[in-house]
């Protein structure tokens, strides 16, 4: 590919779909992010919906990471105030140690549910205000210097797993800048911030042992299909999905009712929250992700490949790959 691009996987449930094959459909994709020369595929923990497979990212990269053999594999990301720091050394020290080289471990401080399911969690709703120790006290154990005395993490002691930030705010960009990480900005779904986090991250950044230079990752939802018509009905088809789930509260749609959902400030608020999208042919989305990585200031683009169907997902991964084909990751 003539620029790194690594994929953002949703695992989403499709209408119909059981989470056994949404899972099936994660490993396909994988396999699929592999054969192409893509870099990694991460997977955002979520709690309590519906649509969403990956509320155990650990467990999940457990198993495509059996299922590949080259592609790194990651969160992106834990939310970390929902566990200790010292758990979430141990799970992907475990992976480390499972698939060596292959591991990545993005992390973010918000929730990822409501507040019932944090309360269900069992976690403080201020736990996000120790972010910044919890992530020094995880890059501890992984750096083999626990600062909890008699402490270690095994498997995770010494294992190096790299660290990434994941915001959308510059919160986690001055957090990124001076603990000296990468930073990955979830512009897919939250673009107001990008530019202010982006300027703000390299304007600070400190190295460390794990980075010596400013390294940004930006999100970007992608459609390719065969035409550009066909690539367009695919976002629509996700966006009238995403309404119902995020303002729907559990009630079943018609399409007419959906119609209508598309034409409020719901509809509206959805295709603000996507819009940085490439949709249409292979030639459309490759002028779009180049120029996006200009405007975002990235040096890598994550992107999550948008449609409700399986066979359309992998198309899109496959004619993604197919129109950077020619340079190297």
């Amino acid at each position: 590919m003539s620029m790194p691009l690594s994929i953002l996987d949703l695992a989403p449930i499709a209408p119909g779909e059981s989470p056994s094959e949404s899972i099936a459909a994660s490993v396909a994709l994988a396999q699929e992010a592999e054969r192409h020369g893509y870099r990694r595929v991460w997977y955002a923990e979520h709690h309590n919906m519906p649509t969403i497979s990956s509320s155990a990212p650990a467990v999940l990269i457990a198993h495509v990471g059996a299922h590949t053999s080259t592609i790194r594999l990651g969160a992106g990301g834990v939310m970390l105030p929902n566990h200790s720091p010292l758990a979430i050394a141990e799970q992907f020290g475990t992976l480390e140690a499972m698939y060596p080289g292959r591991i990545d471990l993005g992390l973010g401080r918000a929730p990822g549910s409501d507040q019932q399911t944090t309360y269900a969690l069992r976690r403080d709703p201020a736990a996000s205000e120790q972010f910044p120790e919890d992530v020094a006290e995880l890059r501890d154990y992984f750096a083999g210097t626990s600062r909890v005395p008699g402490v270690s993490a095994v498997p995770g002691d010494g294992a190096r797993v790299p660290l990434y930030l994941l915001g959308s705010s510059t919160f986690g960009a001055r957090l990124a800048a001076a603990l000296g990480l990468p930073y990955a900005f979830a512009s897919h779904f939250a673009p107001q911030a990008l530019h202010a986090a982006v300027s703000a991250y390299r304007e600070q950044f400190r190295p460390s042992e794990q980075l010596d230079h400013p390294h940004v990752i930006a999100g970007v939802n992608v459609v390719a299909a065969d035409t550009a018509e066909a690539a367009r009905t695919l976002h629509e088809q996700v966006q009238r999905q995403f309404a119902v789930s995020l303002f729907g509260r559990g009630r079943t749609f018609t399409e007419p009712e959906v119609d209508i959902l598309m034409e409020t400030a719901a509809g509206q608020h959805v295709r603000q929250m996507q819009s940085y999208a490439a949709v249409g042919t292979p030639t459309d989305v490759r002028a779009y992700l180049e120029e996006f990585r200009r405007h975002a200031g990235a040096d890598e683009l994550i992107v999550a490949h948008q449609a409700r169907d399986t066979q359309a997902r992998l198309r899109s991964v496959r004619l993604t790959a197919e129109a950077f084909e020619g340079a190297t990751v």
